[in-house]
């Protein structure tokens, strides 16, 4: 079963199908081990990212978060979920604060909160997610995001993390 579970978790990390086809890399990323770090996003050390443009802020859990590793913690302050199987999000108009919990993620082996990287409100919620919560696992920077925010802040986005920031934090963490 944990080999079945690396093999899977390898393969959607390397974007392979079961047919064998291979998906092109997403432009400007940084590959560590089988997580995959976006340049042009900003993230949080509790495994959260973001992506500013115009007055909207698109926010999500790293690649990192949702990744399964065995030997490591489950919580997505560590990182690597594993298979994600329920999410729940709020309704439109919320209020989000930076750093305050906005909805949760349950994986096989944990629930755990998901925090806003910024203070505003609540514009949009990925309703596929309902349905589909695997998203978060099989394209977590894509389909899988999870709330877009018009930031009350727009400048607390440059206090986060850029991506080669972030992959330190995580070699650092994942060290310990």
């Amino acid at each position: 079963m944990a080999l079945r579970i690396w093999a899977s978790s390898a393969a959607n990390a390397l974007k392979v199908s079961g047919t064998g086809a291979r998906a092109a890399a997403p432009a400007y990323s940084i590959s560590r081990y089988f997580s995959t770090v976006l340049d042009g996003l900003k993230y949080t050390t509790t495994h959260e990212w973001i992506k500013h443009e115009g007055d909207v802020a698109t926010v999500g859990i790293t690649d990192h978060a949702q990744s399964c590793c065995p030997d490591q913690s489950v919580t997505l302050e560590n990182g690597h979920l594993g298979e994600v199987v329920f999410v729940e999000l709020p309704e439109n108009g919320a209020k989000v604060s930076a750093g305050g919990s906005f909805g949760n993620v349950e994986s096989v082996k944990a629930t755990s909160d998901v925090n806003s990287p910024i203070s505003g409100e609540i514009v949009e919620v990925n309703s596929k997610l309902t349905e589909t919560p695997g998203l978060i696992n099989t394209s977590p920077y894509e389909d899988g995001w999870m709330i877009k925010v018009k930031p009350s802040d727009p400048a607390e986005v440059n206090n986060l993390l850029d991506a080669a920031k972030y992959t330190k934090h995580c070699e650092e963490e994942d060290a310990h």
